[in-house]
């Protein structure tokens, strides 16, 4: 099987991502101590950096790959949102479909990181209510992406922009443009994803979701075919850590082992499994080649620190064509 042949074709795609954006904040340094206040180290910090993550981190993975992001979100108007800019730009990633909600806070995932090693992680976000005006402003937005797109993602990461109701809207709208449509999910009812091309979980999400503890392969079949029944789509592809992938379509089950040589930092892995295998399908390839692809897509990204994007030279070394 020749997946290199898709790499090529990935260039040039238009892919609406439509989610919750975050900013991922890096504060670096090393331990030489234990507090005397606690029995915890002190990180002595070397350096700060900031990423793109959530449904940025998607986009970001999608220019790597020569693709073109129409992203659409809610950033607030605060210092953070300011920074979530420059990074879009540095990565030449428009920003006309993002809504600024001056109420609500642009979501931060702070990472303290020493020797290589996460000590720990504080978030401040958001996870009230987006006001109807906001919401309204979005699906313009979202309506507009999707109409020029070759296919979309939706990226939920339950910080409030795909409610349920926003969700199957957005479905409707892209099946009724005859656009794949792939969702990272986070609700626990895949109904709300009713119509969906293929839905991407962890085994984590997917057991939430299915009610199943997945302790066998069996497990994972049974959970999957009342997931695919609930959500009525095409394919589940269920990423599953350190034991691959599995992707199931109609009546075939396709497992498929992990790419990955070093595992250093799991970080967005999913985001890039969701923006490669989007956008080979996209590209025309049969599901189970795009998600041999994404697969090796996400064996380089965890060998990597923080969020991180593949590129196409990243691809073809993993093939064993570089």
């Amino acid at each position: 099987m020749n997946l290199s042949r898709w790499i090529s074709e990935l260039e040039g795609r238009k892919i609406a991502v439509i989610g919750d954006l975050i900013l991922d904040e890096f504060i670096w340094g090393s331990v030489r101590r234990i507090s005397p206040e606690a029995p915890v180290p002190v990180v002595e910090v070397d350096r700060e950096s900031t990423r793109l993550g959530g449904a940025a981190n998607v986009a970001v993975n999608l220019v790597s790959l020569g693709a073109e992001p129409l992203l659409v979100g809610i950033l607030g108007t605060d210092s953070a949102s300011h920074s979530f800019c420059e990074n879009l730009e540095s990565h030449k990633i428009s920003r006309d479909g993002l809504v600024f909600d001056s109420s609500r806070l642009t979501t931060v995932k702070s990472r303290i990181i020493a020797h290589q090693q996460q000590v720990c992680r504080t978030d401040r976000e958001d996870r009230s209510p987006i006001s109807s005006a906001v919401r309204t402003e979005v699906a313009e937005q979202a309506g507009r992406a999707i109409a020029e797109s070759d296919a979309v993602i939706l990226s939920d990461y339950s910080k409030g922009i795909l409610a349920e109701g926003t969700a199957r809207m957005l479905i409707e709208r892209a099946r009724s443009s005859g656009r794949f449509l792939a969702v990272d999910p986070k609700l626990r009812d895949f109904a709300a994803y009713r119509g969906a091309t293929v839905i991407t979980p962890n085994k984590k999400e997917t057991e939430t979701a299915s009610g199943i503890p997945l302790e066998s392969f069996s497990d994972l079949r049974r959970a999957a075919r009342r997931l695919l029944e609930t959500a009525e789509s095409k394919a589940l592809l269920v990423t599953l850590g350190e034991a691959g992938m599995a992707l199931f379509e109609g009546d075939q089950v396709f497992e498929i082992e992990t790419a990955a040589r070093e595992v250093f930092d799991v970080t967005g892995a999913g985001d890039t499994v969701i923006a490669v295998f989007t956008l080979a399908a996209a590209a025309g390839a049969p599901l189970y080649e795009a998600a041999l692809l994404a697969n090796h897509a996400a064996g380089v990204v965890v060998g990597k620190i923080g969020t991180a994007a593949v590129y196409p030279e990243d691809l073809k070394r993993s093939l064993g064509d570089g």
